[in-house]
């Protein structure tokens, strides 16, 4: 089995260009996901001169690491989510997602983009384990919501991978994610969008116009959209940047992809009321059918056997779909807020951000850049202030409590289990750990070839101590999601670099 994301398998682009000269722009766009390349778009073509700068390549990062599940139906439930914000708010939000839905389907028909693009139907399934009675009231009361608010929906005896009773949603969708964004990249850059991938901010500064530095050159601009999942501090002050990264909530997802015998299944998009939730989606194939199982929730850094994760999904698939054989397995990574909405709009004078976007990233990142273009243009959105970062009223404040409340814990348990571990016992291949030596605090990892890599064990965002994540082969930080390659290099925020450098002489380690 091949442990990288499906959606990633494709052959590489071959005209990924990092900038190589100073530039100036109305709007900088950090980020070459979803969320950035939609508004770099919508942004051009209301004539704005745009750049994008990537890091790696378009795609690579939680864009690439998705299943893709174009729907407006929330993480989180939808009878939970009016309790949390209030019905109209709650519904307010579907739709939005309808609303992105909506200019994807009009953006893959009006530039013609190649990216497998379906409508299908959509079910939210009863869990195995749930309780019966409770539950499928539940359902029904939710269904009923639906349909009462203009959604197509029914509540059904019997839907598909379980049998089990449900809600039906029509004119769902999906598409191949990867195809989809590099589609939508180059769309952009036929409107003269500037996309610059291997091209990594490395500071932020006013020189008296507002500018970052980027492989030895100069980007100034005039706004600047943080489009990196989760979001860097730019301009903002750091006590303000760093408050608002408390009510960011990282969390590891996995999912596995299969092949299935053709015709076993029709396509759709699927997922049960589980918690965590398991989730489905089938697609059809040349000579086979395409099955992606994702679900195993934890925050991010907090499990130590993330191998077990992947096992569970083996096990759910194998007993859903016997003939399934499983070709890819992966991870990504998911940002919850505390109200479950997530975080679009401006957090500084002429810097913007969306993050927070749950299990909805393709439609919360569409909705983003629809929300920051009409921000940008001075033109009304109605869903703005139902998302700004800046809004105040967060029914959901005791979830905010419970998540940080581990900050600390985590913090001294790191240092602590730090202070009396050895370096000197042996590693075997793809196996980690943290141990101290010489006041310094080591995460040691040996790969598959027998190399060791040795940085520093401090995550640079607030001092947390990394743990090894064995099934993905990084450093993973418990208290607030960051992760890093098995090398030290930055893999995903809300730290802005990678892991200090060890030379291994310091570390006495053998092997």
């Amino acid at each position: 089995m091949k442990t990288k994301s499906y959606w990633l398998s494709l052959p590489p682009r071959t005209h990924a260009t990092p900038l190589d000269g100073d530039k100036e722009v109305d709007v900088l766009v950090i980020g070459g996901g979803v969320t950035g390349l939609t508004t770099a778009l919508l942004l051009a073509k209301s004539g704005l001169h745009i750049a994008v700068v990537e890091r790696q390549t378009i795609g690579s990062g939680d864009s690439g690491h998705t299943t893709a599940h174009l729907t407006y139906m929330t993480d989180t439930r939808l009878s939970e989510l009016v309790t949390r914000v209030g019905k109209d708010h709650a519904l307010a939000s579907w739709d939005a997602g309808a609303h992105a839905m909506q200019i994807i389907h009009d953006l893959v028909q009006e530039y013609r983009l190649s990216c497998e693009f379906r409508v299908v139907p959509g079910f939210l399934a009863l869990a195995e384990d749930a309780s019966r009675d409770d539950e499928r009231k539940t359902l029904r009361d939710e269904a009923t919501m639906m349909i009462e608010h203009g959604f197509e929906a029914s509540f059904e005896e019997r839907v598909p991978v379980t049998g089990n009773c449900g809600i039906r949603m029509g004119n769902q969708m999906k598409f191949h994610p990867v195809k989809y964004l590099r589609a939508l990249a180059h769309q952009a850059a036929a409107l003269g969008v500037g996309i610059y991938e291997h091209t990594e901010v490395a500071s932020f500064k006013e020189d008296p116009r507002k500018a970052v530095l980027t492989n030895g050159h100069t980007i100034r601009y005039d706004k600047v959209v943080i489009a990196t999942h989760m979001p860097l501090q730019g301009n903002t002050g750091t006590l303000g940047a760093l408050f608002f990264q408390t009510k960011l909530y990282a969390y590891s997802t996995y999912a596995i992809a299969a092949t299935i015998p053709s015709g076993a299944f029709p396509e759709f998009i699927w997922s049960d009321t589980a918690d965590p939730f398991n989730y489905v989606r089938v697609d059809k194939g040349a000579e086979a059918d395409v099955v992606v199982l994702g679900g195993q929730d934890h925050k991010t850094g907090q499990k130590l056997d993330t191998d077990a994760c992947y096992r569970r999904l083996e096990d759910t698939l194998s007993r859903w779909m016997p003939d399934a054989v499983s070709t890819y397995r992966w991870s990504g990574q998911v940002i919850e807020t505390p109200d479950g909405l997530p975080y679009i709009g401006t957090v500084d004078e002429h810097q913007y951000v969306a993050t927070g976007f749950s299990g909805n990233g393709y439609t919360f990142g569409t909705l983003a850049g629809a929300i920051i273009h009409d921000a940008i243009t001075e033109t009304k959105n109605p869903w703005a202030d139902l998302f700004s970062p800046a809004r105040k009223k967060l029914s959901g404040a005791w979830d905010y409590l419970k998540e940080n409340a581990d900050y600390p814990y985590y913090l001294l348990k790191g240092f602590a289990a730090s202070i009396g571990g050895s370096s000197n016992q042996p590693m075997g291949k793809g196996e980690g750990k943290v141990s101290r030596r010489g006041g310094k605090r080591i995460a040691m990892c040996c790969d598959q070839q027998g190399q060791v890599h040795t940085v520093s064990a401090v995550c640079p965002h607030l001092g947390c101590i990394v743990g090894w994540n064995a099934a993905d082969q990084t450093w993973d930080c418990p208290c607030h999601g960051s992760r890093f390659h098995k090398d030290g290099s930055l893999l995903a925020g809300p730290a802005e670099k990678g892991l200090d450098a060890i030379a291994a002489s310091d570390t006495g380690q053998t092997h």
